[in-house]
């Protein structure tokens, strides 16, 4: 689904250099690094050329350019749009959602459990989901942004990794 997507959005940015669009993709909650990366190496190989430390670091840094704003502004916009109540109940949703799918992964090991699961390359892990987790289990930013970090870093190395096939036993995650 992801994939879709991300196609979609190269063919109406075209007229974007392909770096500023990487970015894009990977920030997008949708696509994330987990089908940018992708992507990138198969659609986007034919019309770039780029080595693959160049993809992991344009996915790296898009995947994290909406993470402190994230943490910074859900709990100010959720409090503002809660006071309408088609709002209220997409962020209780959202929040008791998170809470069932990390809970007790991140309850228990906190920032590190964090890291270990942003850093799985799965669908709904990633630094958006991670970031809605670090807010709901109050993990301060100074603790969140560096756990997301890395688990971004480990999730783009591993996809990175496999679509190289140098982890061609673990194509299934993608």
């Amino acid at each position: 689904m992801g994939e879709h997507i991300a196609i979609a959005l190269i063919n109406s940015l075209k007229n974007l250099p392909g770096e500023l669009v990487l970015m894009l993709l990977s920030a997008l909650p949708l696509t994330e690094l987990r089908a940018s990366i992708p992507v990138a190496f198969t659609v986007m190989a034919e019309s770039w050329n780029w080595p693959w430390w160049k993809v992991y670091l344009l996915a790296v840094a898009g995947n994290m350019l909406p993470v402190p704003f994230i943490l910074m502004l859900l709990g100010p916009v959720s409090r503002w749009l809660s006071k309408w109540k088609v709002f209220d109940r997409f962020f209780n949703w959202l929040f008791e959602r998170t809470r069932r799918r990390v809970g007790p992964h991140i309850k228990k090991y906190e920032a590190l459990g964090l890291t270990v699961f942003v850093a799985i390359p799965l669908p709904v892990t990633g630094a958006w989901t991670g970031s809605v987790a670090a807010f709901v289990f109050d993990i301060p930013r100074k603790q969140a942004i560096p756990s997301i970090f890395m688990g971004v870093l480990i999730a783009g190395a591993i996809i990175t990794l496999i679509m190289k096939g140098t982890l061609s036993g673990l194509s299934f995650l993608l």
